[in-house]
C-alpha cells in the first residue's frame, strides 16, 4: 500500500537538494549579536540540537517505513538548524552552551510515553519556533541573522503541515469528545511553554521591538491557525507561518 507519507520523502528530498545547491551563508562576513540576543540564540541552539533519535526509534516502530524515512530526513533538518545557529554565534565570536533546564523539560515531556505525545510536544516547540524565528529575522539589521533565522523559519513553516498530518492519523479513531479534550489539554499545555519562554527570552524580544504578551499573543493566534485536531479532516499540505 502507498503511504500518504510518499509526497513528504519526496518533499524533504527536494529540500536537501536546495540546499546543497544553496549553500551555506558567507559565515565570514560575520555578526553582531547584542548579548541578550546571543543568549537567547544559544537556548534555542540547544533545542535544535537535539539528536532526534528517540523520535526516530518511535516512528520505526510506527510500521509506515516511508513516515519513518520522512522523519529521519526531519531530524536532519533540525540538526542542519543546529549547524547554523552555531556558526551564527561562531560568527559573532560567541560560544554554544552545554544545556538550558527548558529544553531539558521539553525533552522529558517528549520521551514520557509514546510516538502520539512525543508529536504532541514537538509541535508545541514548532509553533513556539514560528514566531520566534520570525521575530530573530525581521528584529535584527544584521545580515547574516536575518539571512540564517528566514532559513530556519521556511523549514519550520514545513515541518507543522508534516507532525499535523501524522497526528490526524494518530487521533482518528478517537471519539470526536475525547480529540476534543486532549486539544483542550495541549492548548494549556501550549500556553503554559509560551509563557515560559516568553519570560525566559524577554530580553532578546526586546531587542526584537516585541513585548512578551505580544509574543505570546502571536504564538496563540498561530495555533489557532492551524488544524484542529480534534476535526482531523482536510489538513493542510501546505506552510504556515
Amino acid at each position: 500500500m502507498l503511504s500518504e507519507f510518499t509526497g513528504w520523502v519526496e518533499h524533504f528530498e527536494a529540500e536537501a537538494r536546495r540546499r546543497e545547491h544553496q549553500g551555506d551563508p558567507q559565515w565570514t562576513d560575520g555578526a553582531e549579536l547584542p548579548a541578550a540576543v546571543v543568549r537567547s540564540v544559544q537556548r534555542f541552539q540547544v533545542g535544535e540540537a537535539g539528536d532526534g533519535a528517540n523520535l526516530i526509534a518511535k516512528a520505526e516502530a510506527a510500521g509506515d517505513e516511508v513516515y519513518a524515512q520522512a522523519v529521519r530526513m526531519f531530524v536532519d533538518e533540525e540538526r542542519n538548524h543546529a549547524r547554523l545557529l552555531e556558526n551564527l554565534l561562531g560568527a559573532a565570536n560567541a560560544k554554544t552552551i552545554g544545556g538550558h533546564w527548558t529544553d531539558a523539560v521539553f525533552v522529558r515531556l517528549r520521551r514520557a510515553l509514546g510516538l502520539r505525545l512525543e508529536l504532541m510536544v514537538l509541535m508545541i516547540a514548532e509553533v513556539i519556533a514560528l514566531r520566534y524565528y520570525r521575530a530573530l529575522r525581521d528584529g535584527t539589521t544584521d545580515p547574516l541573522t536575518t539571512e540564517v533565522a528566514g532559513r530556519i523559519l521556511a523549514d519550520e513553516q514545513r515541518h507543522v503541515p508534516f507532525h499535523l498530518r501524522r497526528l490526524a492519523a494518530a487521533f482518528a479513531p478517537l471519539s470526536p469528545l475525547t480529540r476534543l479534550l486532549v486539544h483542550g489539554v495541549w492548548r494549556l499545555l501550549l500556553l503554559g511553554a509560551v509563557v515560559t519562554v516568553s519570560y525566559d527570552h524577554g530580553p532578546a524580544l526586546r531587542q526584537f521591538g516585541l513585548t512578551r504578551r505580544e509574543f505570546v499573543a502571536d504564538v496563540l493566534s498561530s495555533w489557532s491557525r492551524t488544524a484542529e485536531i480534534h476535526d482531523p479532516v482536510g489538513l493542510p499540505d501546505r506552510a504556515v507561518g
